[in-house]
């Protein structure tokens, strides 16, 4: 068994003790209690039940469309890659990628976007606005997310290389 005693300050916590005092110097709020921060709000049983279950059903859902807009997006680059390599012609090759984006299938993610427009106000209890009859924007944007299509596709791939667009 050891007696366990205080021992004293090592010399890099003394810098550092030293360093913490220079910033406190001339500081407004030194030596004065920190505002209290009251909060608007209590633990509840519900609440604590749902933290439980991990994230809720749109936060997931959220995740899984970003997901799948980033694995279009890079498969969308790769064909275009391969477009510009296949075809010399720029006329040409945007006549095809138009094409291409207009063939393109966005349906399994269309479907996610679809039921988050729907469920997301109720899983996210939004609250309504009255003088619009709508649900409340999610930080000033709409929670609305529109479906993807060629004109999604046209507009981060536009399928113009700099020597065509010139």
């Amino acid at each position: 068994m050891g007696e366990h005693q205080p021992r004293g300050s090592s010399a890099r916590e003394e810098r550092e003790a030293g360093r913490l005092a220079a910033d406190l110097d001339g500081s407004p709020v030194a030596g004065r209690p920190l505002p209290r921060r009251l909060r608007n709000f209590s633990p509840s049983v519900e609440g604590y039940a749902r933290s439980v279950a991990g994230p809720p059903p749109y936060a997931q859902r959220l995740r899984q469309i970003e997901e799948e807009m980033a694995q279009h997006l890079e498969r969308l680059r790769l064909a275009w890659l391969d477009l510009c390599r296949a075809v010399g012609d720029p006329g040409e090759r945007e006549r095809r990628w138009h094409e291409l984006a207009q063939r393109w299938s966005f349906d399994a993610v269309n479907d996610l976007v679809d039921r988050h427009n729907r469920w997301y106000p109720v899983e996210a209890r939004l609250a309504m606005n009255p003088r619009t009859g709508d649900f409340v924007t999610v930080g000033g944007r709409p929670y609305r997310i529109d479906a993807l299509d060629a004109g999604w596709v046209l507009e981060r791939i536009p399928g113009r290389s700099e020597r065509s667009a010139a």
